[in-house]
């Protein structure tokens, strides 16, 4: 990034929420409905819900507890924005909905042996992904009635799971583990799912960001896929990236360990090659502590919210030559 973009490019801090007494671990913006609503979720057990007022204000319009006993370390909304699933070190799952006036929890998942780390829904919103410090990943099928079975054990990675994501289109499910692999995973059309694609990265430092591209082609009744390194950003961060989010204005945002956070577009002059990506901002001291995820708004893609171990949620307004 030049001096001229440096200068022009700006993250401003347009509202600081407080409420949470621990650290927050993560955020989900409801995909549905017209305003934004924000989901944090932390150590103090709780999760909070979080929504504009009138006069512009943000405010915390629901507490969810007293039903986690540990640690909420993961948070989701259901693609219609009427459910959300929680995650805890408890080792449970809860599902909560919305129902006009309060949250209820409507179901408790159990079957996982340690903390549960993440929690995902599919593009389709009938089924649920959770993973686990047992090193498993599982897929949860809804049922009537706010019932929930297991229909598939993910076994291969052979350390935690630190977290589960569905492709956003397709019923493609990627797990990512402490044993430095990402795998891809993918019904075989008779209701068993199988890793179809198992990526590695041999730099393990946790300070840089690689970007992949994966293709999925139907053939018969197997799914094949085709990777492709596109970049890696390296050297932005001087400790552990925690967390890193795509926007709708393909602008890529990361949070890490030392307490700042990067924004990165696309080099569009570098085509010819494969795509690159260039740093147009980095914000030091976003925070006070460790910056443990960063999310855009879906229906505001200028609004992006970070949360940190210092048990604030920010939400953050880029500026300048990073919109251009």
């Amino acid at each position: 990034m030049d001096g001229a973009a440096a200068a022009a490019a700006e993250l401003r801090e347009a509202h600081r929420l407080a409420g949470h007494a621990d650290r927050v671990w993560a955020l989900a913006w409801n995909p549905a409905g017209a305003g934004p609503v924000l989901a944090s979720c932390g150590g103090d057990k709780t999760v909070r819900i979080w929504k504009r007022a009138p006069d512009g204000a943000w405010r915390c319009s629901d507490v969810l507890e007293d039903t986690h006993n540990r640690t909420v370390r993961s948070c989701a909304w259901s693609p219609d924005g009427r459910l959300l699933a929680t995650a805890s070190f408890d080792a449970t799952t809860a599902v909560w909905e919305y129902n006009g006036a309060d949250f209820e929890c409507v179901a408790t998942l159990e079957g996982h042996e340690n903390e549960v780390k993440s929690v995902s829904w599919s593009p389709s919103g009938l089924l649920l992904a959770t993973c686990s410090r047992d090193k498993m990943a599982w897929i949860w099928e809804v049922q009537p009635g706010n019932e929930y079975e297991c229909v598939s054990v993910l076994p291969g990675h052979t350390q935690d799971v630190k977290m589960v994501q569905w492709h956003p289109l397709l019923d493609i499910l990627v797990s990512v583990s402490y044993d430095n692999t990402i795998r891809v995973w993918a019904d075989d059309g008779d209701d068993e799912w199988h890793c179809v694609q198992t990526l590695t990265e041999d730099n393990n430092c946790g300070h840089s960001s690689t970007v992949w591209a994966v293709s999925f082609n139907q053939k018969g009744d197997r799914m094949v896929t085709c990777r492709r390194h596109l970049s890696t950003l390296t050297g932005y961060h001087d400790r552990t990236i925690f967390s890193a989010h795509w926007s709708s204005e393909d602008i890529i945002a990361s949070g890490a360990g030392d307490d700042a956070i990067c924004l990165f577009a696309e080099e569009k002059s570098s085509m010819v090659e494969g795509p690159s990506y260039k740093l147009i901002l980095k914000k030091e001291k976003a925070h006070d502590m460790d910056i443990n995820c960063v999310r855009w708004c879906p229906q505001d893609p200028r609004l992006l919210a970070s949360a940190s171990d210092d048990g604030t949620v920010k939400l953050w307004e880029p500026r300048g030559s990073v919109l251009d």
